[in-house]
């Protein structure tokens, strides 16, 4: 789950952390207000979206007085902010967050993140942070810096001083930088987060380091014990049908096919996917019922791929093992019934009860297209989608 960057922010000074000043508004009006209440010259006004590249595509306007504060809340408030990470629909942008602007001497590029191929904690970090950090990743690696963290034992001072040393910080600034990356990897692992990011860390004129953005993402799986993180969730930010999925405890991610997918179990919908893929098609989505689907999850199931308008077919891919086949068909017989669908519909079916489901759907005189294997379900799907108008 991500969060916003003001979120992320306050997160971060609950942990030493130093940011910049800053308040949430949600009209121009109160802009104005969060403006004239930091009490600075300059100020940055901000889109919340769950998106980077915000700069690069007009997100983050310098402004310099009321007049302007309340020109840029008008740009951006209500429009959608099409970076080169939300795809050409773009994020909607609810609100803004008015930051006190800093004299910035230098840019960094702070990150920890979990590194899965070696189940570590690893603290990325490049003296040339900024917009084009990207760009500096791809042409210049040799400007990041990586420090492997072992979970057990946790980010060490002299680690994080190794760090700060690469990055050519000294002085005042060396022991900020300490308590900034302790704090970062303590953020990570208390918020059971995949990814705790600030780019850019700046060194300002002042001297001082502050986190001039910030972005945490968090597991999922583990907000079961942060509440309070739950309740920073902003459904606005994602897609709609993954988000209805998540209501109804299916997963599900949206994709840019044809080929609506309803499956049981993740390495099954990947399989099916790629198969998809193989003969020439293109899914329109993943979704995973799980192991135990009763009929009412299956038709749930129809009902949210099916409002997708861009699917043209829809397969339903089901193996059997604590689960059964005639159950599946039952929920296949009722969704169709009742929601009246009106593209091709491919099901195979495999596992217990197999032959019960099939006579099923068989019997129910319902214009559903078997299949006996998983390649001969993709090419049928792959088919039908491109003859539906």
């Amino acid at each position: 789950m991500n969060i916003h960057e003001y979120q992320a922010k306050d997160i971060l000074k609950k942990h030493g952390i130093r940011t910049a000043p800053g308040k949430i508004a949600f009209s121009p009006e109160q802009a104005v207000v969060c403006y004239r209440d930091l009490g600075v010259d300059k100020c940055i006004v901000k889109a919340q979206v769950h998106s980077g590249a915000r700069g690069k595509a007009g997100g983050i306007i310098p402004c310099k007085d009321d007049r302007e504060v309340t020109k840029a809340a008008v740009r951006l408030l209500g429009s959608y902010l099409v970076t080169s990470q939300t795809g050409p629909q773009g994020k909607h942008v609810e609100k803004i967050y008015v930051e006190a602007a800093s004299e910035i001497k230098r840019e960094l590029y702070l990150a920890f993140v979990l590194d899965r191929s070696s189940d570590r904690i690893v603290a990325v970090a490049s003296a040339e942070g900024g917009m084009d950090i990207e760009e500096v990743a791809a042409e210049n690696p040799g400007a990041i810096y990586r420090i492997s963290i072992d979970p057990a034992i946790g980010l060490r001072e002299f680690q994080a001083r190794e760090l700060a040393f690469k990055l050519g910080l000294k002085g005042d600034l060396l022991r900020h930088a300490v308590t900034t990356f302790m704090g970062c990897a303590q953020v990570l692992v208390d918020c059971d987060a995949s990814l705790v990011e600030i780019n850019p860390l700046v060194v300002t004129s002042e001297n001082r380091l502050l986190a001039l953005d910030a972005k945490i993402n968090c597991d999922e799986n583990a907000l079961f014990r942060h509440s309070e993180i739950t309740e920073m969730r902003d459904k606005s930010q994602e897609d709609p049908r993954e988000t209805k999925a998540s209501d109804h405890d299916l997963n599900y991610v949206g994709l840019d096919g044809s080929i609506g997918c309803i499956i049981n179990g993740a390495g099954l919908a990947m399989a099916t996917m790629d198969m998809i893929k193989h003969v020439g098609g293109e899914p329109a989505n993943f979704l995973d019922i799980g192991g135990g689907a009763s009929p009412e999850r299956v038709a749930k199931a129809v009902e949210l791929v099916l409002e997708d308008k861009g699917v043209k077919a829809l397969l339903i891919n089901i193996y059997a093992g604590i689960n059964r086949c005639d159950w599946i068909a039952e929920g296949i017989i009722n969704a169709v019934k009742t929601l009246g669908i009106q593209v091709p519909l491919v099901v195979r079916l495999s596992g217990t009860n197999v032959e019960l489901g099939r006579k099923m759907l068989e019997d129910s005189n319902l214009p559903i297209i078997s299949a006996q294997t998983l390649a001969q379900a993709a090419e049928k799907a792959t088919a039908a989608a491109s003859q539906t108008t």
